[in-house]
């Protein structure tokens, strides 16, 4: 089963990191978060990845052309037959990824669509190169199964980006929560599809969390796996750093694997 993974906006609110690269290659702990991402999907079993490229996609091609190189000792034999010899191994071996060019302008939908001859299977995956979480893939897959609609979403519980205070008549505070989470639930991507939800998108312009999205609830073919665990999305400087604080203190709720 294809894993699809949206990589091509241009991040612009954290320009900070992305002026000179594309946002699915900001590191988190000396890493992409793209690589933080799709080592979650590996750990449930799913290592077959399709990258819908855009901005400086690029950048993401060389990080894969060079990702023998960069992540063992080599030894090189120069001449006009030049060899590589690659020492030992790496735990990512075996995971197969796909780089498709969506456009530099092309919208969510867009690139599901101009990807989709990479899907051979009836079901595939689809998430965001900007949001780490600690879902049980495998579970959401098997739940997508047993309810036999054509689209599963990631739902969770969203929080509040202020201190929340409870007020009395008077203004005086009675009590005071940093961040809490609020009512509702909110999509957190993590998607499962079945192909034919190709045939609810319509070009380059189309954005898949409007009108797609809209009509598969409004057909009931959409149907939310409700996750209580961590999820994040990194669009801010701010929460770039945040992640890092995580990462680097050795609490990343997302690092499932070993």
């Amino acid at each position: 089963m294809k894993a699809m993974i949206l990589c091509g906006g241009q991040g612009t609110r954290m320009r900070e990191e992305t002026e000179y690269r594309p946002k699915p290659l900001v590191e988190i702990g000396g890493r992409p978060i793209l690589w933080h991402i799709m080592k979650t999907y590996a750990h449930y079993g799913f290592r077959d990845f399709v990258l819908c490229l855009g901005y400086r996609g690029n950048m993401i091609k060389e990080y894969f052309l060079q990702y023998e190189a960069m992540s063992n000792d080599f030894t090189v034999a120069l001449g006009s037959q030049e060899q590589i010899e690659i020492h030992g191994a790496h735990a990512e071996q075996g995971i197969r990824v796909t780089l498709a060019d969506t456009g530099l302008h092309t919208m969510t939908g867009g690139r599901v669509q101009k990807a989709a001859k990479y899907v051979d299977d009836d079901t595939f995956l689809l998430t965001y190169g900007d949001g780490v979480a600690d879902v049980d893939i495998q579970k959401l897959v098997d739940f997508h199964k047993s309810h036999g609609r054509l689209a599963t979403l990631t739902a969770m519980r969203p929080t509040s980006r202020f201190g929340m205070l409870d007020l009395d008549p008077e203004g005086t505070v009675r009590s005071f929560s940093e961040k809490p989470k609020i009512e509702g639930w909110a999509s957190a991507g993590y998607f499962v599809l079945n192909r034919r939800v190709f045939d609810y998108l319509n070009g380059s312009a189309c954005v898949f969390e409007q009108e797609p999205l809209e009509r598969l609830a409004k057909e009931k073919q959409l149907v939310a796996y409700q996750h209580e665990g961590f999820f994040f999305a990194m669009d801010t400087y701010r929460e770039f750093q945040f992640l890092n604080e995580l990462w680097d203190s050795g609490r990343s709720p997302w690092k499932v694997w070993a």
